[in-house]
């Protein structure tokens, strides 16, 4: 199979049960493998070298820090961004390769997956988890990684097209996992508010995570997808009551405990 110009880059730590897998899916058409890992424990660097990647050890930054490191050391005019828990379906592979045959006539200097998301023993193909398109493909002279700590996002400066095949997403193991995630992720959000200085809404917060269900699980057919759908839906509608009360709970952290006037006893 005839090899593209595209530099694959990833981030990893400790994640050698997802990367052959990953590498599988992209490393037979692709030039390029770029990895920027830290603090692993396991085999990832044995398993990336192995697929004969760059692999350089970096102590953790940032994802966008880390992204850019990795982008800094690829060499091929076209970057792939992956994460280990990902997969390129087949018919994704074929509409990259179209992208980068017929790039003369559309002209654009990025592409969006649409990821789908393995979740609960089924693929979730509707609510706020699908189609989920994100950014991966882009121009590397024309692209740079912005963002936070906590989540990259790439700029291009030119045209994006939207391809049709699939990027298979592992990203849950258990449910446990997931509300991990979720903890983690109102962190870096509590922390994002305060930087603007925002304060806690009742109201707000109840009409969001309302919000978040109805546009899940009805507007966008979550149902369709069973209780996985649901599970989904009030996933979203949790994630957001959690880290807006996140906010309320700052704001109240310098207040003490009282008695109130019933715990006195009575004379």
């Amino acid at each position: 199979m005839e090899k593209l110009p595209i530099s694959l880059i990833i981030i990893a730590h400790n994640e050698a049960l997802n990367l052959s897998r990953c590498l599988d899916s992209i490393a037979p058409w692709i030039s390029e493998i770029v990895a920027v890992i830290n603090d692993c424990t396991d085999e990832t660097a044995t398993i990336l070298q192995s697929y004969n990647a760059k692999v350089i050890e970096h102590a953790w930054m940032g994802m966008t820090e880390q992204k850019n490191i990795a982008l800094s050391h690829a060499t091929q005019p076209w970057v792939i961004n992956l994460d280990a828990d990902e997969e390129v379906s087949p018919r994704l592979a074929e509409c990259i390769r179209d992208f980068i045959t017929n790039q003369k006539q559309h002209q654009a200097l990025g592409a969006y997956f649409p990821r789908k998301t393995w979740f609960l023993g089924r693929w979730i193909r509707h609510g706020d988890w699908y189609p989920d398109y994100t950014l991966r493909l882009f121009y590397r002279a024309a692209s740079k990684f912005a963002g936070g700590k906590d989540h990259d996002s790439v700029t291009v400066d030119g045209t994006t097209l939207k391809l049709s095949g699939d990027l298979f997403h592992y990203s849950f193991p258990n449910l446990n996992f997931l509300l991990r995630k979720i903890i983690s992720f109102s962190d870096h959000y509590l922390d994002r508010q305060l930087a603007k200085k925002k304060r806690f809404s009742t109201l707000g917060t109840i009409f969001r995570a309302l919000w978040r269900f109805v546009r899940s699980y009805l507007l966008r057919l979550g149902f369709l997808d069973g209780f996985p759908g649901l599970f989904v839906a009030v996933q979203q509608a949790f994630a957001t009551f959690y880290r807006h009360s996140r906010l309320y709970e700052h704001e109240k952290r310098s207040i003490k405990p009282q008695p109130e006037a019933s715990d006195y006893a009575k004379k």
